[in-house]
């Protein structure tokens, strides 16, 4: 099956540079991804040169500053030059007349919106105004719509949960992370046994049972992940809590969906 990981971040100057997740592609079968640039960075020469380096299995989803008057036209040119998405917050919106004028160019160029967020900027109205206003843009949340860091109280599960009601919009799509991103490491962790506590399977059927498989994809957060389970460990887990899902389902959460949003 093909794997196709939808999140994952490469820098010579943070993080790591593509050559190491190239080498952890290839070391766990996985034959596609999605570069995503890091928060707060809007020069995107590196990454675009990793896509035209590796055009069969790398995609870019650039930065760019949505407060900047120029942004619009900086948006259109990364377009022309082969990003295929735009990383947005709920809250971004553009200087002048029209506050959306980012989101509507990202819809006009035919990019994807991955959309990084807290539980609560996902689902407040102001998120569901611009879902509303572009049906036509598709938008990824990241994270499993919300932080980057495990739930371990049931207030804080209950609140992730609230970004699944925002799938009543039918662009709008999921990432399933790591899993230890989102549950408690287990401890002691087992070398026969999944690395995270029980509870994985509760979260994808929940997920699938909001979205459909067709719009979930896999990311693993590479390279923060290397500080959790780790890379091959985040996608065996991930793998494995899916394995009583049928065929076509996996087939979407780990390549379909993410080769149909980000090309």
């Amino acid at each position: 099956m093909t794997i196709v990981d939808s999140q994952c971040h490469v820098s010579p100057i943070w993080f790591e540079p593509v050559e190491l997740l190239l080498f952890q592609m290839d070391r766990y079968g996985v034959e596609r991804a999605v570069l995503i640039q890091m928060l707060g960075q809007y020069e995107n020469h590196y990454q675009m040169a990793c896509t035209k380096m590796h055009p069969d299995r790398l995609r870019s989803v650039v930065g760019v500053d949505w407060a900047d008057p120029l942004a619009l036209d900086q948006l259109r040119r990364a377009a022309d030059l082969g990003a295929t998405g735009v990383r947005l917050r709920p809250g971004s919106r553009s200087p002048g007349d029209d506050p959306l004028a980012i989101w509507r160019v990202a819809q006009e160029c035919q990019l994807a919106v991955s959309c990084v967020g807290s539980v609560e900027t996902f689902n407040s109205p102001e998120f569901a105004d611009v879902l509303t206003e572009m049906p036509a843009l598709p938008v990824v949340l990241e994270h499993f719509a919300g932080q980057a860091r495990p739930d371990d109280t049931e207030d804080a599960r209950a609140a992730r949960r609230q970004g699944l009601l925002l799938s009543r919009f039918p662009n709008v799509f999921l990432k399933l992370p790591g899993l230890g991103e989102l549950l408690p490491r287990a401890t002691p962790p087992s070398e026969d046994g999944s690395p995270v506590k029980p509870g994985a399977r509760v979260l994808i059927d929940a997920a699938i049972d909001a979205f459909g498989a067709e719009r979930l994809m896999w990311g693993s957060d590479f390279p923060v992940v290397s500080s959790r389970e780790g890379y091959g460990n985040a996608l065996l887990a991930s793998r494995e809590a899916c394995a009583h899902l049928p065929h076509q389902s996996t087939s979407f959460i780990f390549a379909e969906t993410a080769i149909q949003v980000f090309k």
